[in-house]
């Protein structure tokens, strides 16, 4: 029986994951249930992280689960069920109700912006600026927008999307959603973890994510929502800097 977190039983039971003692163990890009585990350590206990697919990221921290943009393809039915999803915006490839209707558990807490939540129809509006407790968590809702005047049309600002920063123990991890480097993001403090989208034409490319980091410094970067967009180019740009470990995933 392979080495297993409480909440990651039932896939390890499966032959699904193994979280590594450092960094992520990277398989197939054609099974999203089986890559990607990392386990990082907080002042509260173990937090086991699994980048999913484009969007789509999973956390399990106290034995809970929590998902942030459940949405496009991947064996949802093998994922651990969710008791708090966190929705960005409204895009179909953030927002799924067929999915979560398929992961949340019963009582399991939805939080979105306020678009979303009325596309879905239903879920708790949680707004830019707004903190709040959230089981055994907190999350922030920031700012995420385009900058560039022909990107605008795909995330403006005044729709007040989200992004999150998840805070698990000591450990502040920064899930942007669809953005451009935003003043808000560069003025970020103590983010342990940080996942920030590279692809064009409906985010940034990874030249900017990787100044977007060096401005705000995270412990680890993943870049995602990749689009056509390499992830090895963000580590590359960003060789000098020794602080911050880009990991490098393909996420389909």
């Amino acid at each position: 029986m392979k080495t297993c977190i409480a909440g990651l039983v039932a896939m390890c039971a499966l032959g699904l994951a193994s979280p590594p003692a450092s960094g992520p163990a990277t398989q197939a890009a054609s099974a999203p249930a089986e890559r990607n585990v990392a386990v990082e350590r907080t002042s509260q206990g173990e937090l086991a992280i699994q980048p999913i697919n484009h969007s789509a990221i999973g956390f399990e921290f106290k034995g809970r689960q929590y998902y942030v943009d459940p949405a496009g393809e991947a064996a949802w039915d093998k994922m651990p069920k969710a008791d708090a999803i966190f929705i960005t915006h409204e895009h179909g490839d953030h927002l799924s109700p067929k999915v979560i209707d398929q992961i949340k558990k019963e009582g399991a807490v939805v939080y979105a912006n306020a678009a979303s939540v009325k596309k879905a129809g239903f879920g708790q509006v949680i707004d830019v600026g707004e903190k709040k407790q959230v089981l055994d968590i907190t999350v922030e809702a920031v700012p995420a927008y385009n900058l560039s005047p022909d990107r605008q049309q795909y995330h403006p600002k005044d729709r007040k999307d989200n992004g999150y920063v998840l805070t698990f123990g000591d450990k502040r991890v920064y899930v942007a959603g669809d953005t451009e480097g935003t003043p808000e993001m560069k003025a970020l403090k103590d983010i342990a973890i940080a996942f920030l989208p590279i692809n064009l034409p409906y985010t940034m490319e990874p030249k900017d994510a990787a100044e977007a980091a060096r401005a705000f410094k995270p412990k680890v970067l993943y870049p995602y929502h990749q689009g056509k967009s390499d992830p090895a180019e963000v580590k590359r740009l960003l060789a000098d800097v020794k602080d911050i470990e880009v990991r490098v995933l393909a996420l389909p």
